[in-house]
């Protein structure tokens, strides 16, 4: 398996990017020193709470500037051309696997595009599915051949074509290969519920962060489940899905999202596991008196 990183954009704001991490990774450092002191005095408590508050937004919206990576960014939205392996090839360089921006590391970002099958191609089946790693670079790409015969390619959604499919790869061999990649580590994607199933594979809940269930996410669809397409746009200034879907370029958009809002996310998962782990630690106890 080969690991591919566009480099147009990313070369060159790479540095500009690391230069922005370390600094909001200092900010927070400070932060955190600074609300330990406030802690300290508690007549000043409640109005730390909503400085920490303030800060937390403000970082958040100077965030957009640090996410940019690899092949994104071409005139207000994601490269379209990812949309055919022909052109993808085209745009990728070889990077040197020591480089290690190109391995798979902890976190990677999922996404499918399915295929119609079965009476009126109501029933979907897998077609196409990509994994991008934490910095966007393509680890696994993959035309799957579905079991059942196509009746609908539906192609001005998910841009797959009956060409595109003529070499794809037997299911159970991308089935195992995803297995791999993903296994103890932490999947991002955008109503991932749906890609796992067409995949026909489980995931441990803690170790997934889905987009399209992030509450803060959600609040923007006001408690409903917001699109992926207009989460780019509100959180990232970006437009994607502006024709047919990317599997490539939508797997880097949830990147994307996560990396902005993973310190708070991380927080928050961590709070939530913590209470749960109390909860059963407590149950345990009442049973064993």
């Amino acid at each position: 398996m080969t690991s591919n990183l566009p480099s147009s954009n990313w070369q060159k704001l790479r540095t500009k990017i690391a230069k922005e991490e370390a600094e909001e990774k200092n900010k927070y450092k400070r932060k955190r020193i600074e609300e330990t002191k406030i802690k300290s005095n508690k007549s000043i408590k409640s109005s730390s709470k909503v400085s920490a508050t303030q800060v937390r937004t403000k970082k958040e919206k100077n965030k957009i500037d640090e996410i940019w990576f690899d092949d994104i960014i071409k005139k207000g939205g994601l490269d379209r051309t990812n949309e055919y392996s022909s052109k993808e090839s085209s745009l990728i360089s070889e990077v040197s696997s020591t480089n290690n921006k190109t391995k798979i590391g902890k976190y990677v970002a999922i996404d499918c595009e399915m295929v119609g099958v079965g009476p009126d191609g109501i029933q979907s089946a897998l077609a196409r599915v990509t994994i991008v790693n934490y910095y966007g670079v393509t680890i696994l790409d993959k035309y799957v051949r579905p079991v059942e015969r196509v009746t609908d390619f539906r192609t001005e959604i998910s841009g797959i074509t009956p060409k595109l499919l003529i070499n794809s790869h037997d299911f159970k061999q991308v089935q195992q290969e995803v297995y791999n990649i993903i296994k103890d580590r932490i999947v991002v994607g955008h109503a991932l519920q749906h890609d796992f199933k067409m995949l026909m594979l489980d995931h441990p809940r803690k170790m997934i962060r889905d987009t399209s269930l992030y509450e803060p996410f959600r609040k923007i669809a006001k408690g409903k489940t917001p699109s992926l397409k207009r989460l780019a746009s509100e959180e990232l200034g970006m437009s994607i899905q502006t024709g047919k879907h990317s599997s490539v370029e939508d797997a880097q958009a949830c990147m994307m999202l996560y990396r902005k809002h993973k310190e708070q996310w991380e927080q928050s998962v961590q709070i939530k596991y913590y209470k749960k782990l109390k909860i059963e630690k407590s149950k345990k106890s009442n049973f064993t008196k």
